[in-house]
This record gives structure tokens, sequence and C-alpha cells, in this order.
């Protein structure tokens, strides 16, 4: 009975070993707190507050041992893929990256349970290459993109009066800048504006100028990811 249950009962698992199973185990963890580490560094904050990069090691040394032991077996494979094929997870991804990190936890736990740790270097190697090309050549990949957009309400009287001192105060200092949408009615204006770029100073100054040009005026300033200001 001890033996049963201390060794591989699969002869061809046998043939690991336990220390090579065990080893090969930590390099996935390791993978996983690493492919962690560039999940909270390169990734955006989204409002959502997702944590996923916490079931990193637990989904790599799950993946890991099922891959090894199903590939032993043929009919554990065929068992596992039906009952996959039942299993649905409704639940949503919460941020677009989350699905690339995942599908990078799972390559990597695959390339551990086929003991190729020379593939899963290349995986790792070219992920950092392809997370920095995305960092830094962000601005070339997405081209001129609305940062945010930039509402402005102020009286309907002051503006119908001051409107054309408005609009060259929005293309002087907002040359980047595009009005939206203007709502007007009896007693209040808004004005929906969208711009590529917003610097601080650029804000100041913008918002300064309004309230010279109209006292009443009031600015809010949305931004469609965290971090552009």
């Amino acid at each position: 009975m001890m033996n049963l249950f201390t060794s591989f009962s699969n002869p061809k698992m046998a043939e690991i070993g336990f220390f090579p199973f065990l080893f090969i185990l930590l390099i996935s963890l390791l993978c996983a707190f690493f492919i962690s580490f560039l999940y909270v560094h390169f990734s955006r904050a989204g409002a959502t507050g997702s944590k996923i990069h916490r079931s990193f090691p637990l989904l790599a040394l799950s993946i890991t041992s099922i891959f090894i032991c199903i590939q032993f077996s043929l009919p554990l494979s065929l068992g596992l893929l039906g009952a996959l094929s039942i299993v649905r997870f409704r639940t949503p991804v919460k941020e677009p990256e989350e699905i690339g990190f995942i599908m990078l936890i799972i390559a990597s736990s695959i390339s551990c349970a086929i003991f190729n740790v020379l593939f899963l270097a290349i995986i790792l190697l070219l992920a950092i290459l392809a997370i920095f090309l995305v960092r830094i050549g962000g601005k070339v990949l997405t081209g001129k993109s609305d940062a945010g957009m930039m509402v402005m309400k102020m009286p309907t009287q002051e503006y119908q009066n001051k409107t054309l001192q408005i609009l060259n105060a929005i293309r002087t200092l907002l040359p980047k800048g595009k009005i939206d949408g203007i709502t007007v009615n009896d007693s209040e204006t808004t004005l929906s504006c969208s711009f590529y770029k917003l610097p601080t100073d650029t804000y100041l100054n913008f918002q300064k100028q309004l309230q010279e040009i109209v006292k009443s005026s009031k600015i809010n300033v949305f931004y469609h990811n965290p971090g552009e200001l």
C-alpha cells in the first residue's frame, strides 16, 4: 500500500522520477512569479481593480501537473477533453491584457510539462520583447487616439455672448483637441472636447483663461486610460 501511494502508477511516469518532477514544478512556479512581476509592472491598472496575477502560481502548478499526467495516458486525456467540453466559465475578463498573460501562463506551463526548458526560455524572452515594444512603441501602434475628454459647463447667456472667445481659447490652448458636442438649454451650455495630449501646464492655463472669459464656468476632465496626465 505504501508503494502504491508513494510511487508513480504509470510506468512511463515512473521513468520521470520524483526529483525531476519536483524540479520542473519549481521551474513552472518561478515562471509564474516572473509573469506576475511582468503583469504588475507593465500592465495598466484598470478601474476594475483586477488582481488576477495572484492566481498565476496556482494556475502554473495546476496546468503543468495536468499536462504531465495526461501526456502518458490516452484515456485520461480523452476524459479530460470531454470534461472540459462541458465546463463553461462565464465570468468575463475584466481587462484585455489579462487574456495575453493567461495564455502566457498556459504556454509556459505546457513547456514545463514537456520538459522543454529551451522552448520555455524562448517564450519568456519573446514575451519580454513584445511587452517592451508595446510599452515603448504604444503611440505608434495606437496612433493618435484620444487620451480623454474635457467637459465645460457655463451659463447659456454668457456662452452666447462670448462664443468666439471660448472657441479661440480652445483652438489656441488645445491645438490637438476637437469639439465633440455642444448641448444648449435655457440655463446652461455644455461643451464636450476630446484631446490627444493634455499636460498639466496646458490644463491650468486653459482653466485660468476660460474662467477669465466666463467666471462661472466649470471644467471636468475624464481620461480614457489612467496615468495620462
